[in-house]
């Protein structure tokens, strides 16, 4: 049995939206487990962010100065021989989350479990959040700027597979398909089932690697069931789908390395209806690693 650090990366600096730097806190609030050796809290400097539409760096340095406060808890975290879960946030946070997971692992692939691709650059990006360009970030497509703090070392396309994918933008579908990147959306869950894609999946980021970075952007769920995210896409999967593809990363856990679950906002919550389904998948999460 492991033990395991929970990393509360608390920042909304990556989208326009305010809200996901309270989601981390707001899952941890009363989390009570043996595994948990800590409870690490990282705040984003949130004073004067930046929002306009039509500047394309958005708040650029102060997520480079927090995601480098990220990274190094992470490596520690993994130097200590524990395993590292860290809480968004918005999905701008695993630039240091899973660079660091691969810094100490060397080989590894990826599983990005989303809604959106994340896949463009400063050059395509439509809004200029920069949430919308971390996978890109931390496979090297785009790496100007935003992951000085790391050693160079990144994730394969070839190893690179995003599931769920179905509010993606036209120049980032190109940057997809530029890169090799392996794209499941949502109607290929709903035509083969979670299960058979969610294989799929470990078996494209397996092969040949030393492992697998799990990041499980809640958006992916559609958000009729789970609204409380920061930019939520219509006709999302299901709860039971959300619940196998935890399953699925839960049955091959001897393939993953470390794990986030980002972009809960609880200012866009109904009823607690998001918190309860990341609350769920969190304590899954936490009891089988």
């Amino acid at each position: 049995m492991s033990s395991i650090d929970i990393i509360n990366a608390c920042t909304d600096l990556g989208v326009s939206v305010e809200g996901a730097a309270l989601g981390p806190d707001k899952l941890t609030e009363n989390l009570v487990n043996k595994k948990i050796n800590n409870i690490y809290k990282i705040y984003a400097d949130e004073q004067n962010k930046e929002k306009e539409k039509d500047n394309k760096k958005k708040n650029l340095k102060k997520i480079n100065e927090f995601n480098t406060k990220v990274y190094d808890v992470v490596l520690n975290t993994i130097d200590k021989g524990n395993f590292p879960i860290t809480l968004g946030g918005d999905h701008s946070l695993v630039i240091a989350s899973a660079l660091a997971s691969i810094n100490r692992n060397k080989n590894l692939g990826i599983i990005w479990i989303d809604a959106h691709g994340d896949f463009n650059t400063f050059d395509t990006t439509i809004t200029g959040n920069i949430h919308g360009l971390p996978l890109a970030a931390i496979t090297g497509y785009e790496k100007k700027e935003l992951v000085d703090f790391h050693n160079g070392i990144h994730y394969s396309y070839k190893n690179t597979v995003i599931v769920g994918g179905r509010d993606i933008d036209p120049l980032e579908i190109e940057n997809i398909k530029d890169a090799g990147v392996t794209l499941f959306s949502t109607d290929d869950i709903h035509e083969k089932g979670m299960d058979t894609i969610m294989e799929e999946a470990i078996k494209i980021a397996g092969d040949g690697t030393n492992g697998i970075h799990i990041s499980y952007d809640l958006d992916v769920i559609d958000p009729l069931i789970a609204p409380g995210v920061s930019v939520p896409a219509k006709d999302g999967i299901n709860l039971k789908e959300a619940l196998i593809a935890a399953d699925k990363i839960i049955e091959h856990k001897d393939k993953i390395k470390s794990l986030d679950l980002v972009e809960y906002n609880p200012l866009r919550d109904i009823e607690d209806k998001t918190k309860n389904i990341a609350d769920k998948l969190l304590n899954e999460f936490i009891c089988n690693f």
